[in-house]
């Protein structure tokens, strides 16, 4: 039989055994077609706790065949259920005998809805196979090319996310299963309808023109444009049957008599944009200038239904927004919108959101290098409390502090999709970190996390680390660099670290962790990690001891390629035997540069000299590294 398998990470596959296999069997053939080490799989069904008895068979569970549908097109005509991991479904964890414990000893809940982007490509694939392939349907309605089957395929999957998707919103269930019920049905609705109109005729005598969907002028030379360089620029826009979908004008500066020029072109492409690119288009023009060229491009794209809108580097300020306010207020599906190095002060972040009628549909929201602040982040979070789709929120360099961090955190508990959670380099401080610690728990599906020089200090850093511990399971990357962290919030950290079985990058750069730290990182990082790839530890006041262990406790991750230690006190004998241990695993090259070791160290502030305190008795450090233990709530 053929079971549908997920790996937490999102990754979705089938595996093929027979009906009468064990559960180590089943474990053994993913291993093999996976490259996962059998030992450390954990598996779990749609519901329910881990399975554990690696001798039962499938069967004492309930795996059977009669789990799928023989004739699902009875069911929903046509729609391709094996592309759906939701009929029988397990979830793959890899993770170790403590991780198995506090698996027994909390409820275990998995959510349906909404699917892995890796899922929805794989639904559009089987629907346009099964489009364009003889049937019982085909035959008395015709066949689909692959071509217009792909076509098809992809605007059902987007119009059935989008019902179902409302739907789960309106009426939440738990585990979204309504929602994926309503995909299918809604699915194979469209589908059956996209069989009955058969393939679009032509009007006689057109020779349609087909184009890649993205028209794309930033690649060339970066310059000014001019009318005449815009007519030879924008002349293939201008060719009957063109089905370009996203437009990118960035990296070339228009002058108004350019804009002049591409004002019909957009205009007659208004009804076919999904995607706007509009960032970097007044580099360099008097302000007068810039704003004309900006209400050109407004005007002539007031209508257009966009999917995404990028507007960066236009130095744009109130002014800027609100000469976009014509294109801005017909935008009421944006799903991307981008406004980095803007010039975005509290009046302009204000009448971003003033202006833009909804944001219900928001997935990828990217604020950096503004002049926000608080007030300008307490607009942001407004905006943010009205999208409850948040799947990437970047609001990195933009000053803000204590007040306007907080407002941040706590409109990001309404996020419940935020997948990517971006705030580096702002003056957040301890109040503002507790603040998001108290909104960690709902953000289960939080793959990165970033944030960096916010001023969290031991006492932020301690309130986000334990709250880590139980949440956000599927966490890929933490970086905490630059926040100020000593020896005092490394227990915490390291009982974090431990738990996240997924990360795949660690950034803990520019603290105070000392050797005591770092062997406490070290020990978190030894057991499972399988898919680490990089830790960076540089400038930590770390020495022998420390860099030693941190070597050990990479080398033999299958996927490592970055340690970086640069920047602390380790001797040149430390440093040959750090690439004595990584010589034992694949290579020395996984070391990163060493250009700022300093082996003689610093003073500290009350004049000690800091070699005194690189020669603690290893043997203490070592101790603390054996009776390591991580405290579960």
């Amino acid at each position: 039989m053929e079971l549908v398998m997920e790996i937490l990470t999102g990754k979705l596959f089938h595996v093929q055994i027979d009906q009468s296999a064990t559960v180590k069997e089943l474990k053994k053939k993913i291993a093999m077609q996976e490259a996962l080490p059998e030992y450390r799989l954990i598996l779990v069904q749609r519901s329910g706790p881990p399975i554990k008895e690696d001798q039962s068979s499938l069967a004492d569970y309930g795996i059977e065949i009669s789990y799928f549908p023989p004739f699902p097109f009875l069911i929903f005509p046509f729609f391709p259920f094996s592309s759906l991991p939701f009929l029988l479904r397990f979830r793959i964890c890899l993770g170790m005998e403590t991780t198995t414990k506090s698996f027994q000893n909390r409820a275990f809940s998995i959510k349906l809805w909404p699917p892995s982007q890796d899922t929805r490509e794989m639904l559009v694939e089987k629907m346009t196979r099964n489009l364009s392939s003889p049937s019982l349907f085909s035959r008395k309605y015709g066949l689909l090319s692959k071509e217009e089957a792909e076509e098809y395929a992809r605007q059902i999957e987007d119009s059935a996310f989008a019902v179902a998707n409302e739907h789960h919103h309106k009426v939440p269930d738990g585990d979204g299963s309504s929602a994926v019920q309503l995909y299918a049905k809604e699915s194979s609705k469209l589908m059956l309808e996209a069989l009955k109109r058969g393939s679009r005729p032509k009007e006689d005598g057109e020779v349609p023109v087909r184009h890649t969907a993205v028209f794309d002028i930033s690649k060339g030379q970066r310059g000014f444009i001019e009318a005449v360089d815009a007519e030879e620029l924008l002349r293939p826009l201008l060719e009957p049957g063109n089905s370009y979908t996203k437009i990118c004008f960035s990296n070339r500066s228009f002058g108004v008599d350019a804009a002049r020029v591409a004002e019909p072109i957009l205009a007659s492409l208004r009804d076919q944009l999904i995607e706007l690119d509009l960032s970097d288009i007044v580099a360099g023009r008097p302000e007068e200038e810039a704003l004309e060229v900006m209400m050109i491009f407004s005007s002539a794209l007031e209508g257009c239904v966009l999917s995404s809108l990028n507007l960066s580097d236009n130095a744009l300020g109130e002014k800027g927004i609100r000469a976009f306010e014509a294109l801005l207020k017909s935008q009421k599906s944006l799903e991307e919108l981008y406004l980095l190095n803007d010039g975005i002060s509290v009046e302009a972040a204000q009448a971003v959101f003033e202006l833009i009628p909804s944001t219900e549909k928001l997935r990828i929201l990217h604020f950096h290098n503004n002049m926000t602040g608080d007030d300008g982040a307490i607009a942001i979070s407004d905006a943010v409390k009205n999208s409850p789709l948040l799947e990437d929120f970047r609001c990195s360099s933009t000053r803000i502090g204590s007040e306007g961090g907080v407002a941040l955190a706590e409109a990001l508990g309404t996020s419940v999709n935020l997948k990517k959670l971006d705030l580096r380099d702002n003056i957040f401080g301890v109040d503002a970190g507790i603040a998001l610690s108290k909104v960690l728990p709902q953000l289960t599906s939080l793959t990165e996390a970033y944030l960096s020089y916010l001023n969290l200090e031991d006492e932020g850093t301690i309130a986000l680390a334990n709250v880590l511990q139980e949440s956000a399971p599927l966490l890929e990357v933490l970086d905490m660099a630059g926040n100020e962290i000593t020896v005092k919030a490394a227990p915490a950290l390291a009982g974090c670290i431990e738990m996240k079985q997924f990360l795949t990058k660690l950034n803990l750069s520019e603290n105070e962790l000392k050797d005591e730290g770092a062997v406490l990182i070290s020990k978190s990082l030894q057991e499972g990690h399988a898919q680490l790839k990089e830790v960076d530890l540089s400038t930590n006041m770390i020495r022998g001891l420390g860099a030693r262990l941190l070597a050990q406790a990479v080398v033999n991750k299958p996927d490592f390629v970055m340690l970086n230690i640069n920047g602390n006190w380790m001797t040149e004998e430390g440093i040959d035997e750090v690439k004595e241990i990584l010589k034992v695993g694949k290579t020395v090259d996984v070391l990163g540069p060493l250009d700022d070791n300093d082996p003689d160290g610093e003073e500290d502030d009350d004049g000690s000299n800091a070699d005194d305190e690189g020669n603690e008795d290893e043997n203490d450090l070592e101790l603390k590294l054996q009776h390591l233990k991580v405290e579960q709530e």
